[in-house]
C-alpha cells in the first residue's frame, strides 16, 4: 500500500476522473482515493461519477465526525482534511479553492491524524509554498 499522501486540485469532473485513475494506477487502494467539493451534493455526484470515496467516519474518526454535525461546511471540510494529515494552513487554502468551485482529489497514505499533528510530506498539485 502507498504510504505517501498526495493532494490535487482540479477544475472539472473529467480532470477529477483522470486524477482518480492516476492514483489507482500508482497503487493507491480504491478506498483511499477521495474527492471533496464545497457542496455535499456535488461531492456525492463527483464521487459517484469518478468511483472515488468520500471522507467518512473511518477516516476522520468518531469524535471528528460527531463534531462535524455542529460545524459549518467550511469547518467540516477543514476537519476532514486535517484527519488525513493536511496541515491547518493547507486545509484553509484548499477550502478556499473549493469555495471557487474546485474539486480536491486526495490519494491518502492511510495514517489518521488528530488535531495537533499533520503530515509534512504531503505532495500538493498545483504546488505551492506555505
Amino acid at each position: 500500500m502507498i504510504k505517501a499522501t498526495k493532494v490535487h486540485t482540479v477544475g472539472k469532473l473529467t480532470e477529477a476522473q483522470e486524477q482518480v485513475n492516476e492514483f489507482l494506477r500508482e497503487g493507491y487502494a480504491k478506498d483511499h482515493v477521495y474527492v471533496l467539493t464545497h457542496d455535499r451534493d456535488r461531492t456525492e455526484r463527483v464521487a459517484d461519477r469518478t468511483d472515488a470515496e468520500q471522507i467518512g467516519v473511518d477516516e476522520e474518526g468518531l469524535g471528528t465526525a460527531v463534531a462535524n454535525l455542529f460545524r459549518s461546511r467550511g469547518n467540516e471540510l477543514r476537519a476532514q482534511m486535517r484527519a488525513l494529515g493536511i496541515s491547518p494552513e493547507a486545509a484553509e487554502r484548499l477550502e478556499r479553492e473549493m469555495d471557487n468551485d474546485k474539486i480536491v482529489v486526495i490519494g491518502w497514505g492511510g495514517e489518521q491524524y488528530d488535531e495537533d499533528r499533520y503530515d509534512p510530506h504531503i505532495t500538493y498539485y498545483p504546488p505551492y509554498v506555505l
